[in-house]
């Protein structure tokens, strides 16, 4: 279909309405008025109207003239849109921040973070993706995420790993467990004992991947999907458990289970935030990272900012 409506006569159109006359607008869009006529008098003719009335003053536009300055104020307001949005693209302060995660205990942190930075970033899309993602660095290379919290590296090229904290993974057992008299618990402790975790893949389990399997401890494993969930199944002698000593400090705080550190040297973790490395220079997500830093080292108890 052959449309012969183009961006300069939209540019057209507006300017006549903001000038008043044809003199003045082909002053203002540097044509002559005999060019600006012309090319008023193309669109008139091909779809046989009127845009506006001649000799009046200020210009008296008909309704086919009208017509033509909503789609002019439409397509071109939505350009000078486009164009300041990306600007700002360029220069890191506006985007998307898809966030996807592999611990299910960053929840609780990470959605006070979310509501601090949308204040100060209200011009950036930031969403959380819901549920357990096994493979948070292939969401990034598929353009799915755009930052991951992990809890290990994968050295690429093409993604980048900042540091965020680092913490402490207890055991935690039932107040009258035999192993609550331990003052830490080694590797063998674990053998024969069920144990209580979220429902995902064992090798992404701290304690099973740094500590049990290395000592050759087979592991039997019960899953569940919350936290409060794990801890009320070690309180009820159903097994025990390892995980982040700020996930669990309120229990423990009220006696309802008791915390172990796991060997002598403690089991440590570590939480980072993956990005493409394209886009790790963004100030958005450099931002990102100082408001998890700045509020885990308010919120979260006994952890160590990297």
């Amino acid at each position: 279909m052959d449309i012969p409506i183009d961006l300069k006569h939209l540019h057209t159109i507006l300017t006549l309405r903001k000038t008043g006359n044809l003199t003045r607008a082909a002053v203002a869009l540097q044509l002559t008025q005999s060019a600006l006529s012309h090319q008023i008098k193309q669109l008139e003719d091909h779809y046989g109207v009127t845009l506006f009335i001649r000799k009046t003053t200020p210009v008296q536009f008909t309704h086919a003239g009208e017509r033509l300055l909503q789609l002019a104020e439409t397509v071109l307001g939505a350009i000078e849109n486009a164009d300041r949005d990306l600007y700002k693209f360029a220069c890191g302060k506006q985007g998307a921040l898809r966030v996807t995660l592999e611990c299910h205990t960053c929840y609780g942190w990470l959605l006070p973070v979310m509501d601090e930075f949308r204040k100060k970033w209200a011009e950036v899309e930031i969403d959380i993706l819901p549920g357990f993602q096994p493979d948070p660095v292939g969401l990034l290379l598929q353009n799915r995420a755009d930052v991951a919290i992990v809890d290990e590296t994968e050295q690429t090229a093409l993604v980048s790993y900042s540091p965020l904290f680092k913490y402490e993974m207890v055991a935690i057992l039932s107040n009258d467990h035999p192993l609550a008299q331990k003052p830490w618990l080694e590797a063998e402790d674990f053998r024969g004992e069920a144990l209580i975790t979220y429902a995902v893949p064992e090798d992404r389990i701290d304690l099973c991947r740094k500590v049990l399997k290395p000592a050759g401890i087979p592991v039997r494993r019960k899953t569940t999907e919350l936290t409060m969930a794990i801890v009320q199944q070690v309180a009820s002698q159903r097994g025990i458990a390892a995980l982040p000593v700020w996930a669990v400090s309120e229990y423990l705080d009220k006696k309802y289970v008791t915390g172990k550190s796991i060997t002598r040297d403690k089991l440590m973790s570590e939480i980072w935030l993956a990005s493409l490395t394209d886009n790790r220079d963004k100030d958005y997500v450099q931002d990102f990272i100082h408001f998890i830093k700045q509020r885990c080292m308010r919120m979260l108890p006994e952890i160590q900012i990297t």
